[in-house]
C-alpha cells in the first residue's frame, strides 16, 4: 500500500494533536496513541516489514559503530533501544531511527583523541554523546523550540553534509585497502593514506572484497526488491568463510559478538571529559534533529498527514537518552533504513519494534553468525552511506541563481574538513548566525514616489519616472529595527531628507516590512525625531504593524509621537500630509476621473 493512501492518515499521532484528540500526559506517547488506533489487518505488513528491516539492521548498525571508532556490539544496542525507545515517543508513522553515517564523524571526532584505543571508555565518552544530546532535544522539544534548525540555510546544511560526508569517506579508506593510518583531519588522513598505498601497504584481498561490496550496493541503491546491503555483505562474509581468508590472506574480520543484551548504567566519564562531549552532543543534537525533522516531514508529507517538530525532537531525544544508558551512541533518523521499511509495506512503528526484537534475538541466539564479515566490506558500507550525503545537484543550482551562497557552502564544507567535524558544525552555526544578521543589517531601503497607471508607491530606483511629491519623503525600510541595523536606518533617513529635490516638511515611513523594533532602535527613533523636529519635519508611520505599535507604547515613543503621525496606509499619510501643507499635488488617479 503507498504512503499516500488517506487512509493511513489518521494513524499520525501529531495530526490527532494538533486537532485536540490527544491531551494531557497521552500527548507525549504518540506510539501508545497509534497503538489504541491500531488495525488487525495491518500487522502481517508490520510484521514482513520488520524482519526485512532486520537485515539492513544488523550490517548498517555494525559497519557505523566500527566506523566511529567503537566495539561492533554497541551499533546493535544502539539499533534496539533507539528503535523501541522511538516506536513509544516518537510521532513518526514510519520513520526508523539508528546509527548514521552523519554522525559518525562527530562520534569519531570524540572518541578516537580521548579513548586512547580502550573500547570500554570509548563507549563511555560515545553513550555520553548520547544523554547530552537525548537531554538537549527532549528540553528543546517541551520548550517548543523545534523550529531551531531551521535557521540553518540550505546551502549552509548542504555544506556541513558534504564535509562530514567527505570526512567519513577519507576516515574509512585505509579500513577499505587492508590497513590503518594515523592522522588528525582529511588532509593529514589523505597524506598519510597516499603514503601507505605507495608504500605497498594494500592488503589487495580486503581491497578487492570492498571494492565488490561497494560496487554491489551502488548499483542496487535504486532498487526496491533487491536488498544491496544485505546481498554485499552476505557475500563477502560468506566469501571469506569459504576460503578461509582470515587466515590465508591476513584479511581482519569481525570476530564474535558478545552474546545477549546490556544492563543498564549510565555512562561515566572524567572531568577532563566534559567540555569535548558536551559539545559534541551538541553537534549531535543539531545535525541529528535537523535529519531527522527534514526526512519526518517528506513521509508525513506524503501520508497527508503532519507531524509536530517539537514531539520529534523529544522522541529523538528519549530514544538517544535510552540508548546512551544501554551501551550505545548517538542515533538519528535514517535516510536508508527508512525508505527499506516503507517500501516493505511497513503501517506504523511496530515495524521497528518487529526489527528490534529481530535484532536481539539474533544476540541472544547466533551471535557467532558474522563473525567472518569483513571489516573491508563494513567500510564499504559506511563510504556508501557518507556517498548518499553528498549534495551536487542542487548546489549547481544554487550556483547559477546566487553565486555567493555556492561559496558559503563550500566554505562551511572546506570548515568541517579542515578544522573537523564538531569544529566545522560550530563553524557553520556561526556562519548562519553572520548570514542572518548581515541581512537585517544591511537590508533593503528605498525612497517612494507615484508611477502613472500603476497603484501604490514604489521604489524611484526602479521606476525612474515615478513622481515624488514636493516637500514629503516617503521611505520604506525591508527589516525589521534592532540593535544591528539603527544607526544605519537614521543615517538612511538623513541621506534620503538631504536628497530631497524640494524643501521636506514631513518624512513618512513605510513601515509594513518592520516586523519588530527593540529598545535600542526606539531610543533612535526618538533621537531621529529630535534631529528631524529641530529642522522642522515631521516624522510619521504607515502601515505599522500592531505588535510593533504596542512596542512602541511600551517604550513612550507612541505618546511622545502622538496617534496623529500614525497612519493605517501611505496612501491616508499622503492625504494627511497633503491636507495639512497645502502642497499643490494632483495625482494621476485623479487626472482620470
Amino acid at each position: 500500500m503507498s504512503d499516500s493512501t488517506p487512509s493511513l492518515a489518521p494513524l499520525e499521532p501529531a495530526r490527532l494533536i494538533r486537532a485536540g484528540r490527544a491531551t494531557g500526559w497521552l500527548r507525549w506517547l504518540p506510539g501508545l496513541l497509534a497503538l489504541r488506533q491500531y488495525e488487525v489487518a495491518w500487522l502481517r505488513h508490520d510484521l514482513v516489514a520488520g524482519l526485512v528491516l532486520t537485515t539492513v539492521l544488523v550490517p548498517v548498525g555494525i559497519a557505523y559503530a566500527v566506523a566511529s571508532g567503537l566495539p561492533a556490539i554497541s551499533g546493535l544496542y544502539a539499533t534496539i533501544f533507539g528503535l523501541l525507545a522511538y516506536a513509544l515517543f516518537g510521532p513518526s508513522r514510519v520513520l526508523v531511527l539508528g546509527p548514521d553515517s552523519s554522525l559518525v564523524a562527530l562520534i569519531l571526532g570524540v572518541v578516537l583523541p580521548l579513548s586512547a584505543g580502550d573500547p570500554q571508555r570509548a563507549l563511555a565518552l560515545a553513550g555520553m554523546m548520547a544523554v547530552v544530546s537525548g537531554i538537549l532535544c527532549i528540553v528543546a522539544g517541551s520548550a517548543r523550540l523545534g523550529f531551531v534548525t531551521e535557521l540553518l540555510s540550505k546551502p549552509i546544511r548542504y555544506g556541513y553534509m558534504n564535509g562530514i560526508a567527505l570526512t567519513v569517506i577519507v576516515s574509512q579508506l585505509p579500513a577499505l585497502f587492508g590497513f590503518s593510518i594515523k592522522g588528525d583531519g582529511v588532509l593529514d588522513k589523505s597524506l598519510a593514506l597516499i603514503h601507505a598505498v605507495s608504500a605497498g601497504n594494500t592488503n589487495w584481498t580486503a581491497l578487492l572484497l570492498g571494492a565488490g561490496t561497494l560496487t554491489v550496493i551502488l548499483l542496487l541503491r535504486r532498487s526496491k526488491r533487491l536488498p544491496g546491503v544485505l546481498i554485499a555483505v552476505v557475500g563477502a562474509t560468506v566469501t571469506t568463510a569459504v576460503l578461509d581468508l582470515a587466515t590465508r590472506a591476513g584479511l581482519s574480520v569481525l570476530g564474535s559478538l558478545p552474546q545477549g543484551l546490556p544492563a543498564l548504567a549510565f555512562p561515566l566519564i572524567t572531568s577532563a571529559d566534559i567540555v569535548p562531549v558536551l559539545l559534541g552532543g551538541v553537534a549531535v543534537a543539531l545535525v541529528s534533529f535537523a535529519d531527522t525533522s527534514v526526512l519526518s516531514r517528506v513521509y508525513a508529507a506524503r501520508a497527508g498527514s503532519v507531524v509536530d517538530p517539537n514531539q520529534e525532537m523529544v522522541g529523538l531525544g528519549v530514544a538517544n537518552l535510552v540508548v546512551g544508558v544501554f551501551q550505545g551512541f548517538p542515533i538519528s533518523a535514517s535516510a536508508s533504513r527508512t525508505p527499506v521499511a516503507e517500501a516493505a509495506g511497513a503501517k506504523t512503528q511496530l515495524a521497528g519494534v518487529v526489527g528490534a526484537l529481530a535484532v536481539a534475538g539474533l544476540l541472544m541466539v547466533a551471535p557467532s553468525l558474522l563473525k567472518n564479515l569483513p571489516i573491508a566490506t563494513l567500510a564499504a558500507v559506511v563510504i556508501a552511506s557518507a556517498i548518499a550525503l553528498i549534495e551536487i545537484k542542487d548546489l549547481r543550482r544554487i550556483y547559477r541563481i546566487q553565486r555567493w551562497e555556492f561559496w558559503l557552502s563550500i566554505g562551511c564544507m572546506a570548515g568541517v574538513a579542515v578544522l573537523g567535524a564538531i569544529e566545522g558544525i560550530g563553524l557553520a552555526i556561526v556562519i548562519a548566525i553572520i548570514e542572518f544578521l548581515w541581512d537585517a543589517w544591511r537590508p533593503y531601503c528605498a525612497v517612494l514616489g507615484r508611477v502613472d497607471s500603476v497603484k501604490g508607491y514604489h521604489d524611484i530606483t526602479r521606476y525612474p519616472d515615478a513622481r515624488v511629491i514636493p516637500g514629503l519623503v516617503l521611505f520604506r525600510w525591508d527589516a525589521p529595527l534592532f540593535f544591528a541595523n539603527a544607526e544605519l536606518f537614521r543615517d538612511h533617513v538623513l541621506d534620503a531628507v538631504a536628497a530631497s529635490p524640494t524643501p521636506v516638511r514631513w518624512l513618512v515611513v513605510s513601515a509594513e516590512p518592520v516586523t519588530s523594533v527593540d529598545i535600542t532602535a526606539a531610543d533612535m527613533l526618538q533621537e531621529l525625531d529630535d534631529t528631524l523636529h529641530a529642522a522642522n519635519i515631521d516624522l510619521c508611520f504607515a502601515e505599522m504593524k500592531d505588535p510593533v505599535k504596542d512596542k512602541l507604547k511600551r517604550f513612550g515613543l507612541l505618546s511622545r509621537l502622538g496617534e496623529n503621525r500614525f497612519f493605517a496606509t501611505v496612501g491616508q499619510a499622503v492625504g494627511g500630509y497633503l491636507k495639512a501643507s497645502h502642497v499643490p499635488w494632483v495625482d494621476w488617479e485623479d487626472r482620470s476621473r
